[in-house]
């Protein structure tokens, strides 16, 4: 099984606890980790946008990315979120077999 951290960038801590909570809920990541007080740079709609945000790390397989990529869109405030998937390489075999139980 191929797996994948999706890297996502929440409006709020609030918000990304309730993305996070139904993404493991409904099976679409097997653990979620929520790292709040990052401020973030960058040019939106023309204009230099500083804001707080929190991040949010997805734990989940390749083949769930889409459906959990579509899930974010559905319950995120931003227009265009910040949703990016990464490759795991390599891990503690034990964890990525216990990753593969929880989200089959």
């Amino acid at each position: 099984m191929e797996f994948r951290f999706v890297y996502i960038i929440a409006g709020s801590d609030a918000e990304a606890r309730t993305i996070a909570t139904t993404l493991v809920k409904e099976h679409l990541a097997a653990c979620a980790n929520i790292i709040p007080g990052m401020r973030s740079i960058y040019r939106w709609e023309g204009k230099i946008t500083e804001a707080d945000e929190t991040v949010l790390i997805a734990k989940t397989s390749r083949d769930r990315v889409p459906a959990l990529m579509e899930r974010v869109r559905v319950l995120h405030s931003y227009d265009c979120p910040c949703v990016v998937s990464l490759a795991v390489e390599d891990g503690n075999p034990n964890y990525l077999d216990w990753l593969a139980e929880e989200i089959t």
